[in-house]
């Protein structure tokens, strides 16, 4: 079925990156001046078949000598599909299962895209408390969430506007008490199998229903590593507080659910009633979170889209629940669900177990006409030589140079592991998804190095 429904693709996906100026009102950015290479090229533009397809006797020729290259390490699992027709061009234990890093950013994305749909937006919301002048702010799950003006991620919805909202509401009520609501979210807030540094090192936090700026506590460091709140939902509390014209100390936190509007008319003066919506802010919609997401390989925001999959598909929204309904979400789009073992959305996980098949069928499905829906996947991924984490690769070394602008691929880096898939197109303009995966790789640049050249030797390569 996958295979008849690739057939008729013919999709333009273009934008190069990055997402903020895609999508944020600005001019696209140029590489620096000394920058020579080509602009980046079209992606799902004419897919079909068209164009000659390479052999799997042309690909293994090339990709044979470098799939062994000491620099991967000793246990490499690669995978090459021809998206159009479907036809497997190379594969070196295709069907195993690799740690992948956050490549497996992959699988949160197609699986949130399919379950919610790209226009669903995350909305963060204040209900009147038990008490007069009490304030519940209800998490929505929007990690991207802003204080002002001056948040870590482009179109944010804002804090600010939210409490004029909520004074508007109160009329001669004035506010007293901020209360978190945080029970959106369950289960642990650290993913199973993370490393003991992950939240003190940066590249990501605890898991929670809100934060603010992806729980950084400086908006400004958009780069990761960046410091994160230890307690992000005490944090985004407070600056609503603080939008309020009330102190820190008026902020407490709460796992119980807000409490629900009982539909009696308020005495005069006494304010709105309990659990009253006093106002709500959305997110931008998930299409532009996914291509942030991918696009900057962001930790904390992978789990947040994981734990909206959960509660698409009527999971717990908690590590757990996110890995089942994302297995649930890949079954309905004919995926073999049985070859994904992730544990967390963002790939931190060293317990995380995919294969590159599955990695390279789940490509191909986004990339199908009928499932336009998917296609923010492809708009996300970084371009190579020109955003986000392949930004700085595929510059100078000529066994490289010529896959910038031409590779678009989810990177995956943990001590130990390297990983790299995505899509080329050839020469002669076919689309191919590939995976490579290796985990057991040495220390230094050398395994993204030879990665690289791997996406490269398919982007020039007829391999006829």
């Amino acid at each position: 079925m996958i295979v008849l429904g690739l057939a008729l693709v013919s999709v333009a996906v273009v934008r190069p990156g990055p997402v903020e100026e895609w999508l944020g009102g600005r001019p696209p950015s140029s590489p620096p001046a000394t920058w020579t290479g080509p602009a980046p090229s079209p992606v799902l533009v004419g897919v079909g078949r068209d164009a000659p397809a390479p052999t799997a006797t042309g690909v293994a020729a090339v990709l044979d000598p470098l799939v062994t290259d000491q620099k991967l390490g000793g246990r490499v699992l690669a995978s090459v599909v021809d998206v159009a027709s479907g036809e497997v061009l190379y594969a070196r234990d295709p069907d195993g299962s690799a740690t992948p890093a956050s490549t497996a950013k992959l699988v949160t994305a197609v699986t949130v895209l399919a379950a919610r749909g790209p226009a669903y937006r995350l909305v963060t919301r204040a209900v009147a408390g038990a008490n007069p002048g009490e304030v519940v702010l209800v998490g929505g799950g929007d990690p991207t969430l802003a204080a002002g003006a001056t948040g870590s991620y482009p179109g944010a919805a804002r804090l600010d506007e939210l409490a004029a909202q909520v004074r508007q509401a109160l009329g001669a009520t004035s506010p007293s008490k901020v209360i978190v609501d945080t029970s959106l979210f369950s289960g642990p807030p650290l993913g199973p199998g993370w490393d003991s540094d992950i939240v003190s090192g940066g590249y990501g936090s605890v898991t929670s229903a809100l934060m603010i700026d992806g729980a950084r506590v400086d908006p400004r460091d958009v780069t990761d590593p960046a410091k994160r709140h230890q307690r992000p939902d005490l944090a985004a509390g407070q600056a609503f507080a603080k939008a309020l014209g009330l102190p820190a100390s008026a902020v407490t936190a709460s796992r119980a659910p807000a409490p629900p509007a009982n539909g009696a008319s308020p005495a005069p003066g006494a304010g709105p009633t309990p659990g009253t919506e006093l106002g709500r802010v959305e997110s931008p919609p998930l299409s532009r979170l996914v291509e942030i997401m991918l696009e900057k390989s962001d930790n904390v925001l992978a789990e947040a889209l994981a734990r909206q999959v959960a509660l698409a598909k009527g999971h717990p929204a908690s590590y757990e629940g996110a890995a089942e309904a994302m297995d649930a979400v890949l079954a309905e789009l004919g995926l073999p669900a049985a070859e994904n073992a992730l544990v967390d959305g963002s790939g931190l996980s060293r317990a995380n177990r995919l294969t590159p098949s599955l990695l390279t069928d789940l490509l191909a499905v986004a990339a199908r006409a009928d499932r336009p829906d998917l296609h923010p996947v492809f708009s996300g991924m970084p371009v190579a030589g020109y955003s986000g984490t392949l930004a700085d690769r595929y510059r100078t070394a000529p066994p490289t140079r010529p896959g910038a602008g031409v590779v678009r691929a989810k990177t995956g880096t943990l001590s130990g592991v390297n990983a790299l898939a995505g899509t080329v197109i050839t020469q002669e303009g076919r689309l191919l998804a590939f995976a490579v995966l290796a985990d057991k790789t040495p220390g230094g640049s050398g395994p993204e190095a030879a990665l690289d050249r791997i996406a490269t030797t398919l982007a020039t390569c007829g391999c006829r």
